[in-house]
């Protein structure tokens, strides 16, 4: 991924040698977290590759009117961000047209291993992150999975540190409430 920004970077801009430089260096800083804000959305590898070119794209033709450009990392994030969030509703919308016309959904086989149980945990997880609202899900993506502090993830999103803080707490509360009778299931075994 990183060689490819680099090299979409120098291919796309030609016109103005100390821009050009500056959105290399910046691009270098930051495509592989474009990449990670992208794939912790979808959860697919091609299609955060792709998430995160068309970014790279976004962030070329409105670098020029970027005015702080010290705030790139966070203005790439944030732009990441929304378009992996189109490409999942897009994606989820696509899914349910195509469900209404399959017929219901058949259950997947029980299995006593741990990796089945963790992969079981893991997407219980995720739907429930899915689930939160997109100003909640940015701030548990970016601190718990992405393992950002408080204060990279304020900078990232624009945001003061104490309503990081807040949308946390409010996050792992609901998260806590909507997953609790897995805790429940763990505490009997």
């Amino acid at each position: 991924m990183h060689d490819q920004a680099v090299r979409l970077a120098g291919s796309l801009i030609g016109v103005e040698p100390e821009l050009e430089q500056e959105f290399e260096v910046r691009l270098v800083e930051s495509s592989t977290l474009a990449f990670r804000v992208a794939f912790s959305v979808l959860r697919h590898r091609q299609d955060a590759e792709d998430i995160a070119q068309e970014a790279v794209v976004k962030a070329y033709r409105g670098f020029r009117q970027l005015r702080d450009r010290d705030r790139f990392r966070a203005w790439l994030v944030r732009m990441t961000w929304r378009l992996a969030i189109d490409r999942q509703r897009n994606d989820r919308r696509r899914t349910s047209r195509e469900q209404e016309n399959a017929g219901p959904p058949i259950p997947p086989a029980e299995t006593a291993t741990e990796a089945v149980d963790a992969r079981e945990r893991a997407e219980h997880l995720w739907a429930a992150i899915d689930t939160l609202p997109e100003k909640l899900r940015v701030v548990v993506v970016l601190s718990n999975i992405e393992e950002h502090d408080i204060g990279d993830v304020a900078r990232l999103l624009g945001l003061p540190p104490g309503t990081v803080k807040s949308r946390l707490f409010l996050a792992r509360q609901r998260l806590k409430e909507q997953l609790q009778w897995m805790l429940s299931d763990e505490t009997r075994r």
